[in-house]
């Protein structure tokens, strides 16, 4: 059957998200649209061609539409009283962005709120659906690596930006296994003045309970694999087995060397990410999610629980660094300052800038 969606938020992603669902014509049916700006929502309409119901109140939407499926493309600061509206009017299922929330407490709050209330709930961690995302999964899961021993993820961008992504693939390369543990380190302070706020770098080892090790670093000091003014998608996840190992980018390229290979390094470029896979993998999300939504056997990769995982370990590596110890998971004890606000006290300056990230708004030369 249809599931009826409503979707509050039209800006760049908020229309990708809309063409996602309008891409999957069998399992959704848009009964309306909401932002405050009415030319921004008007001009979405008009470019799918959309004769739904438009509004400005989020609430009058949902009261008169009354849709199985809430989407909200907002920043962190609305998610948890978009979720309380969720339940306020029976809502089964909401989709929303990252990084899910502004602080651990709340992040935990949304989880519970979503599972006691039973509302599917995913969280937008979509680059796992890149085509060279896709093939990276299936060489771990066909064997083609070995025993998977260690899982690197490195982002240019910052934690808040793309970290709980990376963190959220680690994960998911694993199978879905918990983290017993973290270490960590951050420093420096400029990029906690940015609207995704967070150190300039973060660095953690986690291992999970099947005893793989995982490995994140966040931020200017990682690896650069591409130029500068590619930072925004120079992003990569490597899996390392008993039999080799295998990579992914988000813009693309990738490379393996393992049994498969016959021990040869071999790499290869699959198209870019603006332009020619950013709109497009949020087509197989939002199928995923029909699924899930008509079976619940069949939960969705980026489920809520597996999203707030992936925060609780990053929240541990930020204590870890700041406290000078190990942490255990899970995290029980929410009594603790703000992460973020213990960094804008205690990091020092290190001659570090706030960087600024590509966007996607304006036309650039793809590297296909």
């Amino acid at each position: 059957m249809k599931h009826t969606v409503a979707i509050m938020g039209l800006g760049v992603r908020g229309k990708t998200h809309l063409k996602g669902i309008l891409e999957n014509p069998d399992r959704y049916e848009v009964v309306g649209l909401c932002d405050i700006r009415q030319d921004v929502m008007k001009t979405a309409a008009e470019t799918f061609s959309l004769t739904v119901p438009l509004f400005t109140d989020v609430e009058q939407m949902l009261t008169e539409t009354k849709p199985e499926v809430f989407v909200f493309v907002t920043y962190p600061n609305l998610r948890l009283s978009m979720i309380e509206l969720a339940i306020k009017h029976g809502i089964k299922a909401v989709s929303f962005e990252k990084p899910m929330a502004e602080d651990m407490p709340e992040a935990k709050k949304m989880t519970d709120l979503c599972v006691q209330h039973h509302i599917k709930a995913v969280v937008c961690h979509q680059q796992k659906y890149l085509s060279q995302m896709q093939e990276l999964k299936k060489k771990v899961d066909r064997g083609d690596l070995g025993e998977v021993k260690k899982i690197f993820a490195e982002t240019q961008p910052w934690l808040a930006q793309l970290g709980t992504h990376y963190m959220d693939y680690i994960i998911w390369a694993n199978g879905g296994c918990r983290a017993k543990s973290v270490v960590g380190h951050v420093h420096g302070p400029a990029t906690l003045k940015d609207n995704h706020p967070s150190p300039d770098f973060l660095m953690g080892e986690i291992l999970f309970e099947n005893g793989t090790r995982g490995y994140i670093e966040c931020g200017y000091f990682s690896e650069r694999h591409n130029p500068e003014m590619y930072a925004d998608s120079d992003n990569r996840l490597t899996v390392w087995g008993t039999n080799g190992y295998a990579y992914a980018e988000t813009d693309g390229f990738w490379g393996e060397c393992s049994k498969a290979t016959k021990g040869e390094f071999i790499t290869g470029k699959n198209p870019g990410w603006y332009h020619h896979q950013e709109k497009q993998i949020q087509t197989p999300y939002y199928t995923e999610y029909a699924d899930w939504l008509d079976d619940d056997s069949k939960p969705h990769s980026c489920n809520i629980e597996t999203a707030f995982h992936g925060y609780e370990i990053l929240e541990a590596i930020c204590l870890s660094a700041l406290n000078n110890t190990r942490v255990d998971l899970p995290l029980t004890d929410f009594s603790y300052e703000p992460v973020l606000e213990r960094m804008a006290k205690e990091l020092p300056e290190c001659g570090t800038v706030l960087r600024a990230l590509y966007t996607g708004e304006e036309p650039r030369e793809e590297r296909d």
